[in-house]
């Protein structure tokens, strides 16, 4: 056959080349076949003894590499084809063979030959070479009329007012959340992104003032200076002031609960006659000097010195070196007076960190002499908050501004203290400050909601690709989103119940002595919930796509304003070490008070327990029943949990009895540390979720006690999935049981998919202050 350098013009309504219309198409619509395959196409043809050496080179000179169709004459096949298949019936689409010889009896064209059993077995020959799905591929060139997409059936809008109801507490805790988020709603407190930094600040302190205005900075304080004596309350009002803006949120934190908190909790009634009202109020603005720049987290090697004067009854408060002044100090460019953190030297004697009162500025917004304030400059986020850098140059303030709770320095120059160990005494001073990482965590979780209440109705909403034929399907019914949202969805709800759980615990303890269980607790959940908040918001900017890159639709700006989160009230690896610790102090204890042969017994058992726990039936158990069964899943976290505490406490002890000093040994051994921090708050979070669902069962909503449920096991699930090297390695599980776990989790996203969008609305977040258009019905696309 004689070749032809470009395609020759395809012939309209013939009889033997009709019946190829879609092959040809679909030969170079992907551009994907080579030489060698349009080669192999070429011969199969050419041996056909049907084919007239006609309508053979007419197909050649289509199904050569080195001379492709231009676009205009493939545009004008694809259109033929798709005039003549309109009416194809179903199961004319199957392959693209049965649509070619539907297209020759659509134009009135005898298919002859290519209609007999010999005729399709060439046709389908040169199908199966071009390596395609031949009925998607005709069913994309003769989409039947655009379907209506099905409507779902979801328990969802009913449960969700049972949800939002059981998440939100009492009577008062209801009200107090309506009354903030109506509050957000006021133009006087919505602070508008992208504003220039001291606007921004200007508008932010505005916002505060008017939240001062309506008590809410008082909250916390006893009833006689204004307040409700409500600590609970409070962290509540943070929660719900973090849907808002968060420069707001943080600089209301830090004049109410980090300057407000350090007054009430470490200083005395003298302290608390002088300053709460003031500070409540925003009469006086203050600020919370405890970080230094060379010494961060370690709060016990900070270098600003205060020292006291018998003579004059005053202290003098020295920054010894640039590396020792406080830094990253919120309201640093608006307070008056901040609660200043110095070392203490009396009569030549050092005392450890104390706290002090320093007046920094004039009503009028002067320094102070030997004051020295400078703005920290631009940050990553939270540009509304005016953070900065204090240093002292020998600033003297009167005795009674000691913070003297724990502590007190007589006029003649005794130290006086009812804790005597000085360790104590600076960890019970600490102890008071808890509150703030609570506050943290609940803020961190509040923002995690924030993010998934813009994604997933957007996910449920948006349509992206389909079977070939079909509607497009919402983008949320795509596995991979659905493994982006979902479990962190579940992980949301579980930190909401651990969190509430620690409130109520934090504030129903003795304020003079916060315990050690409530202490680790908050220091977990806070590194924990943090993490969650940012890794959340990235999950929920990806899975919007270019929405998610949008500036209106939040996700960026709530990304960049928490990223600090997981910095400020201690850095997240240091406060799950202090989990760690606390975990082997209270492991210790137990051990220490056993004597020998109670101490023997209690190993045979816990070598019992730990028999049985890798018991080999037990760790080939897949059925659904088996791992969404609550005990086990309580079991397996807990296992883990006690097998990392009993193995860090040996391998710590096998280096301390070799001669290494604690601190290196603690170092050598911090990944498991931190592994021992992250399975103990996880095991916490579950127990709290489960109770969450048990007193929504208790309730009397079946239908929100089942989609809670479920939930609570995609938690579970999800967290054992996430560790489950470990479960391998450590012999608890084994590869049919967590594949089975991986299984599993697959389908309770989907048993989940159709709720999901309720489930956020049970946060019950106003369109008003979520304020993304991707989260609205008539958000663009």
């Amino acid at each position: 056959m004689q070749e032809s350098p470009i395609p020759i013009p395809w012939p309209s309504r013939d009889r033997y080349l009709t019946p190829f219309l879609p092959l040809v198409y679909v030969a170079w619509s992907d551009g994907i076949l080579s030489e060698t395959e349009m080669g192999r196409i070429r011969q199969a043809i050419g041996e056909s003894e049907d084919l007239p050496a006609s309508a053979a080179r007419v197909l050649e000179s289509w199904l050569r590499a080195d001379s492709p169709p231009s676009p205009e004459a493939l545009a004008r096949l694809e259109a033929s084809i798709r005039r003549a298949a309109r009416r194809a019936a179903p199961e004319e689409l199957r392959s693209l063979v049965s649509l070619g010889v539907a297209i020759a009896r659509a134009e009135a064209v005898d298919a002859g030959g290519w209609a007999t059993a010999k005729g399709l077995r060439v046709l389908g020959g040169v199908e199966e070479l071009l390596g395609v799905l031949g009925g998607e591929a005709a069913r994309d060139l003769a989409p039947p009329e655009r379907p209506v997409p099905p409507q779902r059936d979801s328990d969802g809008p009913t449960a969700a007012t049972a949800l939002q109801r059981i998440m939100t507490g009492d009577e008062d805790e209801r009200r107090l959340r309506t009354r903030v988020l109506e509050l957000l709603s006021d133009p006087r407190i919505r602070v508008p992104d992208g504003l220039p930094t001291p606007t921004a600040r200007k508008r932010v302190l505005a916002a505060v003032r008017r939240l001062a205005a309506e008590g809410l900075g008082k909250l916390a304080f006893p009833t006689e200076f204004g307040g409700t004596d409500d600590v609970a309350g409070s962290m509540i009002l943070f929660e719900t002031l973090a849907y808002g803006n968060l420069s707001v949120l943080i600089k209301f934190g830090v004049q109410f609960g980090l300057f407000g908190g350090s007054v009430h909790q470490l200083g005395t009634r003298r302290h608390h006659e002088m300053l709460l009202e003031r500070i409540g109020s925003l009469d006086l603005p203050g600020s919370f000097a405890m970080t230094e720049r060379d010494h961060g987290s370690n709060v016990r090697g900070i270098e600003t010195r205060a020292d006291y004067l018998p003579d004059t009854d005053e202290f003098v408060i020295h920054t010894p070196h640039p590396g020792a002044e406080k830094d990253w100090i919120g309201n640093a460019l608006h307070g008056r007076m901040a609660t200043v953190f110095a070392q203490l030297h009396v009569g030549g004697e050092e005392h450890g960190v104390h706290a002090f009162l320093v007046p920094v500025r004039t009503r009028l917004g002067r320094p102070l002499r030997g004051i020295r304030i400078e703005d920290c400059g631009q940050k990553v986020g939270l540009n509304g908050v005016d953070n900065g850098r204090l240093s002292f140059d020998r600033v003297r303030i009167p005795r009674r501004n000691l913070l003297d709770r724990f502590a007190d320095v007589t006029p003649e120059g005794g130290y006086r203290s009812p804790i005597v160990s000085p360790g104590r005494r600076f960890f019970t001073m600490l102890g008071t400050l808890v509150g703030g990482r609570i506050s943290i965590a609940a803020a961190s979780v509040s923002v995690a909601k924030t993010g998934l209440a813009v994604a997933v109705p957007y996910s449920a909403r948006r349509r992206q690709f389909g079977p070939s034929g079909e509607a497009e399907v919402p983008i949320l019914d795509f596995l991979a989103q659905q493994r982006t949202l979902l479990p962190a969805l579940a992980t949301t709800y579980g930190l909401h119940f651990a969190v509430r759980s620690l409130i109520t615990d934090y504030a129903s303890a003795d304020s003079r002595h916060t315990p050690p269980r409530v202490e680790a607790l908050a220091a977990g959940l806070k590194a924990y919930a943090s993490h969650h908040a940012q890794e959340t918001l990235q999950n929920c900017r990806e899975a919007l796509g270019g929405q998610g890159y949008l500036a209106a639709n939040r996700l960026g700006v709530l990304r960049e304003d928490t990223d600090i989160f997981t910095t400020f009230e201690g850095v997240n690896v240091v406060l799950l070490q202090l989990v760690a610790k606390s975990l082997l102090s209270k492991y210790r204890e137990s051990m220490g008070d056993l004597r020998l042969w109670s101490m023997v017994r209690l190993l045979a058992e816990r070598a019992g327990e730990e028999v049985a726990r890798l018991d080999p039936v037990r760790s080939r158990r897949s059925a659904d029943e088996h791992l969404r069964d609550p005990e086990m899943q309580r079991e397996a976290l807990l296992f883990r949990e006690s097998r990392l505490l009993h193995t860090v406490a040996r391998r710590l002890k096998r280096r301390i009895d070799r001669g290494m000093d604690s601190f290196h040994a603690m170092n050598e051994c911090q990944d498991h540390l931190v592994h021992l921090a992250r399975a103990h708050v996880e095991r916490s979070i579950l127990e709290s979720f489960r109770a969450g669902v048990e007193r929504c069962g208790e309730s009397g909503d079946g239908t929100a006690a089942r989609l809670l449920g479920a939930l609570s096991d995609l938690y579970a699930l999800s967290t054992i999935e996430r560790d489950r090297a470990w479960y391998l390695e450590s012999g608890y599980m084994e590869a049919v049981q967590t594949k089975a776990v991986r299984d599993l989790v697959n389908r309770l996203c989907r048993e989940l998919r159709d709720e999901a969008p309720a489930l956020v609305r049970a946060f019950g977040i106003p369109d008003a202050v979520l304020a993304a258009p991707a989260a609205l019905d008539g958000a663009p696309g």
